[in-house]
């Protein structure tokens, strides 16, 4: 099945509340929102890191409101609601680490619980919101190591606080929903689930995108924890435009309230020692390594995403597969790495990843 085009004309001139705009996933969408026409508010803390995609694109640029706010506090969330009026909020905002997650536990269950309550009930009080969409993880599910994918039925869970503060997110959503946005209301909430997303302009501790480019610009080899984790791969336009469908959608009808999978192609569910291969194959003298046996937090190592709904219901499928999302990667930061026009790049890729079939 071929990928559903993202509707230009729906998005023209629409009010948009995009939290989290200033980290990787929301740079991105906050670009693509903008060469769709709509009228961007962005809700979140400073860049997450230095670099970063919001800084090298010129991400401040494509906004009509640029907000630094934090949405553990509840009345900036409220004023910033309130002021610009959205009809559609995408809520990216989180912390987004497993490993960070174990050193600093309060703050990941207080952005990623209570900062979606906030969000959602900001949202419940807002006279103009019409489509409300949390973006969770794929790390939502209560972890079998099985070797097929979740569907949104599974139970949540997670190990880690990072996972666990995801189902609670999930849980919370599904609490407003049947609480708030039933039938009789006029705001229609989901909640999406994506893979490990990578793509150029993510400068995260902890990844193998990051960390491999900062080792190679360092002129180190890349250091990898587990290189037989398995993870479901996938370009970050890929489950932007996922998102976008959604957001459309639900827009337009209550049948696809709930949550949704947005993941990759079956087969490109890889082991990150796989994707360290590729990279060092695709980066001349770039290596790797591995960390050894020493002790680290414990990681799942098998996560795989089920997205027949998406595709079944929303017409929603995959279109740029692994080696090309690793080839539009080396072209990112070897341009960053040469002092190129990295805005001009992030959005031709944007244009590029509409065109595919």
């Amino acid at each position: 099945m071929e990928g559903v085009v993202v509707n230009h004309d729906f998005w023209q001139d629409r009010r948009v509340l995009l939290t989290g705009h200033t980290g990787f996933k929301g740079a991105w969408l906050a670009l693509w929102l903008d060469q769709l026409g709509a009228e961007v508010t962005g809700l979140a803390l400073d860049p997450p890191s230095s670099p970063s995609l919001f800084d090298a694109a010129d991400v401040e640029d494509a906004l009509s409101r640029h907000v630094i706010g934090d949405i553990r506090n509840f009345e900036t969330v409220t004023r910033v609601m309130n002021a610009h009026q959205p009809d559609i909020v995408l809520h990216l905002a989180a912390q987004s680490l497993v490993v960070p997650s174990y050193d600093h536990p309060i703050d990941t269950y207080m952005t990623n619980v209570m900062g979606t309550a906030h969000v959602l009930e900001a949202a419940r009080q807002c006279p103009s919101v019409r489509v409300v969409l949390n973006v969770t993880t794929d790390k939502c599910y209560e972890n079998q190591e099985w070797h097929w994918g979740y569907r949104e039925g599974d139970p949540m869970g997670g190990h880690d606080p990072y996972s666990s503060s995801k189902g609670c997110s999930e849980l919370l959503t599904a609490s407003y929903s049947r609480s708030y946005f039933s039938d009789t209301s006029s705001v229609r909430l989901a909640s999406a689930r994506a893979g490990n997303v990578i793509g150029g302009g993510d400068w995260a501790d902890h990844r193998i995108i990051p960390d491999f480019m900062r080792a190679v610009l360092a002129g180190e080899p890349l250091v990898v924890r587990n290189p037989d984790a398995i993870r479901p791969w996938q370009h970050v336009l890929e489950p932007l435009s996922g998102y976008l469908t959604l957001a459309e959608r639900l827009f337009g009808g209550r049948d696809v309230v709930g949550a949704w999978n947005f993941g990759p192609f079956d087969n490109d569910a890889r082991t990150v020692g796989w994707i360290a291969d590729r990279l060092t194959e695709r980066w001349p003298g770039a290596s790797w390594q591995t960390t050894g046996d020493g002790e680290r937090p414990h990681e799942a190592t098998y996560l795989k995403l089920d997205c027949s709904k998406a595709r079944a219901e929303l017409g929603w499928s995959p279109r740029l597969d692994l080696a090309g999302a690793l080839d539009w990667i080396v072209e990112w930061y070897s341009c960053f790495a040469s002092g190129g026009d990295i805005a001009a790049l992030t959005r031709a890729q944007i244009e590029r990843y509409e065109a595919l079939p």
